[in-house]
């Protein structure tokens, strides 16, 4: 079906949006902005701004000649700069038209780097607390320009009048706001204050702060940034580094790493947690650009595999989005992510070659971080490999530790086969390594790439049978029997039971089962169930001889030895079906529902035998 042609406007009439000032403020404050504290942040960035665009204009000019003073009394906010100012023509060009910025201007667009905003709509943030925003500029690049008056209201309306110079007698411009009722919580002067100190601690032009009580200004900046200081020893420098990290992040680093990318004038510091933290867990980090606190999550600063520091940067040439509280994602910010991972890098080589106590216990706290790194860093790999912790038949140790006493070294692929075979694997003499942890498996194939003498494998139930006694052929055909009835109760399992001799005595049995196993059996069962239709065909064309469990009895074990006597066709069945459940219990994986039920029936029908015998 074909529509007809809308009528067209007479000879392309072009037309203006029309703009809802209060509809754009509230998507300012629910979707572009997180809280209405961003205001004094919008205002004191104008202000640097223009603070940076006067020093273009008067280049010999000491650099703390031009400041930002701050008034909050309770009945209005006010902010004044001593920047370029602006003339009638850029209040019509720049404050009346929503979205263009004097930053972007052609006269300075190829130079906008120097300043932090870049969208035009800062000064749209002032709605979130006001209805009515009162500018009060006088030029500095035109000496001779009067003051000039504009008052913008909520409404969408706004006034303009130039006044005589003497309404403001130097360049610069004063922004004052009278707060609504319900901005309080954002305006009273002490949080007017705390803002001014949150966003703008690190600004290196002066900012003051007046609460209108008659007193001197407080400074907001007193101090510049703590890497920018000059400190009498290096020591001075590092515990003047780990102060201001545990004042910023409140707690006290491992260590501080020192970051300095002159390319795009990044300096900061990263703390070293004390702490373990769960993997995959990213901290935020608290990066300014030109001195203004952007954000205090940015996560896209690091590598996700940096979860063991929190970073506190200033940056000169990273793009802010336009609410100006994240990083933009471009080459600039993937390149500083990259250089920043090698300073991280670089902090763990040191470490290990020079600092081995620093070494210690940043890897007991931080060892899954490393190992995640070491997967995909060869560097990291061949230096910390050694060194990291791994649970193993020896306990807790390295790898170095451990290849000195085992030049085979088995790993399992599961936390679960670990803890079946872990006890009669030591005692057997073999060194096997739990590969069930996140990266653990791969860390340890890569072993050899290191200790070139030592060899690794995956842990083969071949093998650790292999390396059990059998029993002699008498001992063997008096158990038959018992054996015998011990597979038939089990054979629901798909689980052989075979008898042999291995320490420790104390162990009963030893369930063989790999996750690997079970999951064929359960398709091949699942198969069997299907057989005659289509989805039957599809599986009994995958099927395979699915392989078996293997309940393996010690004859050493007292109990064992009581059992295979038994002659007893159901008690020998509910004996075999406890030292199964046994075992199950030891190996600590789930159990399937058809193996809690037999636990459970067999305890009940051994107590009820041991009654029936006592009574």
């Amino acid at each position: 079906m074909t529509l007809p042609d809308a009528p067209l406007s007479p000879a392309g009439t072009d037309r203006t949006f029309q703009v809802d000032l209060r509809g754009l403020v509230d998507l300012l404050s629910h979707h572009l902005y997180s809280s209405p504290r961003v205001y004094l942040r919008e205002l004191l960035q104008n202000a640097v701004d223009a603070l940076t665009a006067r020093h273009r204009l008067e280049p010999t000019a000491p650099e703390d000649a031009f400041g930002i003073r701050l008034y909050a009394d309770g009945s209005v906010v006010r902010v004044e700069d001593d920047g370029v100012g602006l003339t009638e023509a850029d209040v019509h060009t720049f404050l009346a038209t929503i979205g263009r910025s004097s930053k972007r201007a052609e006269r300075i667009a190829e130079q906008r780097g120097d300043f932090i905003g870049q969208f035009g709509i800062g000064l749209l943030s002032c709605f979130l607390v006001a209805d009515e925003i009162h500018v009060l500029s006088r030029s500095a690049a035109t000496p001779d320009a009067p003051a000039v008056e504009w008052r913008g209201r909520g409404d969408g309306s706004y006034t303009v009048r130039t006044l005589p110079a003497s309404a403001r007698s130097r360049p610069g411009t004063t922004v004052t706001l009278t707060p609504r009722a319900d901005a309080g919580e954002w305006t009273r002067p002490a949080q007017v204050h705390t803002l001014a100190r949150h966003f703008g601690s690190l600004l290196r032009h002066p900012v003051t702060f007046d609460d209108g009580t008659g007193g001197p200004g407080a400074p907001v900046n007193p101090q510049s940034a703590p890497w920018a200081r000059t400190y009498p020893t290096p020591g001075a420098r590092s515990r003047a580094l780990a102060a201001y990290g545990a004042d910023v992040f409140e707690f006290t680093p491992l260590d501080t790493i020192e970051l300095d990318l002159p390319a795009v004038g990044l300096k900061g510091i990263a703390c070293v947690l004390p702490e373990a933290v769960p993997a995959g867990r990213r901290h935020g980090h608290r990066v300014h650009v030109k001195g203004m606190l952007l954000s205090e999550q940015a996560e896209e600063i690091l590598p996700e595999w940096a979860f063991f520091v929190r970073c506190v940067v200033d940056a000169e040439s990273l793009r802010p989005t336009a609410s100006r509280e994240s990083l933009y994602e471009d080459d600039t910010l993937a390149a500083v992510r990259d250089a920043l991972a090698d300073r991280l890098r670089a902090w763990i080589a040191r470490a290990a070659a020079s600092d081995p106590d620093l070494l210690a216990r940043f890897l007991q706290a931080h060892h899954l971080a490393v190992k995640s790194l070491a997967v995909h860093d060869d560097e990291i790999l061949r230096m910390l490999l050694p060194w990291l912790p791994f649970e193993t038949t020896d306990g807790h140790c390295t790898l170095d530790e451990f290849a000195r006493t085992h030049r085979t070294v088995l790993v399992t692929s599961s936390v679960e086969e670990f803890r079946q075979v872990a006890a009669i694997a030591s005692a057997a003499g073999l060194g096997v390594v739990n590969g069930g942890y996140t990266y653990d498996r791969a860390l340890v194939h890569r072993l050899p790439e290191i200790r070139p003498a030592v060899s690794v494998a995956d842990l083969d139930p071949a093998t650790l049978t292999a390396h059990l006694d059998p029993v002699d052929r008498e001992t063997e055909l008096a158990a038959a029997a018992y054996l015998a009835r011990a597979r038939d109760a089990l054979a629901v399992f798909d689980c052989d039971v075979a008898l042999r001799t291995f320490q420790p005595a104390s162990a009963p049995a030893l369930l063989v089962d790999s996750r690997e196993a079970r999951h064929e059996r359960t398709r091949s069962q699942l198969a069997r169930e299907q057989e005659g239709g289509l989805w039957g065909d599809i599986l009994g064309a995958l099927r395979q001889e699915a392989p078996r469990a293997q309940l393996i009895l010690n004859q050493l074990n007292p109990l064992v030895r009581t059992a295979v006597a038994i002659d007893e066709p159901e008690l020998a069945r509910t004996s075999a079906e406890a030292l199964y459940g046994q075992a199950a219990l030891l190996s600590r994986r789930p159990l399937r529902p058809a193996e809690s039920s037999l636990i459970n029936r067999s305890f009940l029908d051994l107590l009820a035998h041991a009654l029936r015998k006592d009574s």
